[in-house]
C-alpha cells in the first residue's frame, strides 16, 4: 500500500481499492488503529482516537486537490505523489 504521508505516528496510505468504498478515500494507521477515511474526513470503516482523527481531518481538508489527484493515479495504476504533513 503506497504511503502518502507520515507524521505524529499517523501513517496515510492509498491504493486502488477492491471496490469496497466507491468514494475517494485513504487509509490511516495509528498504533493498533486502522481506518478508511473519505476525502471529506468522514470515517468509512474502522476507528481512530479522537485526537488523531482531528489531525487526519485537518490534513485531509488542507490537501483535497492532492488527494483527488492521487485517487486518479491509484485508479490508473500510476505512482502516487507524497503529500506534505501538517506543520
Amino acid at each position: 500500500m503506497p504511503e502518502l504521508c507520515r507524521f505524529r505516528g499517523i501513517v496515510f496510505l492509498m491504493y486502488a481499492d477492491e471496490g469496497v468504498h466507491q468514494v475517494g478515500h485513504f487509509h490511516v494507521r495509528y498504533a493498533e488503529y486502522r481506518a478508511s477515511v473519505a476525502f471529506d474526513g468522514s470515517v468509512l470503516a474502522g476507528s481512530l482516537p479522537a485526537s488523531q482523527l482531528k489531525l487526519v481531518r485537518q490534513w485531509a481538508a488542507r490537501h483535497q486537490v492532492e488527494l483527488a489527484a492521487n485517487w486518479v493515479r491509484a485508479r490508473e495504476g500510476q505512482r502516487l505523489e507524497r503529500i506534505d504533513p501538517l506543520a
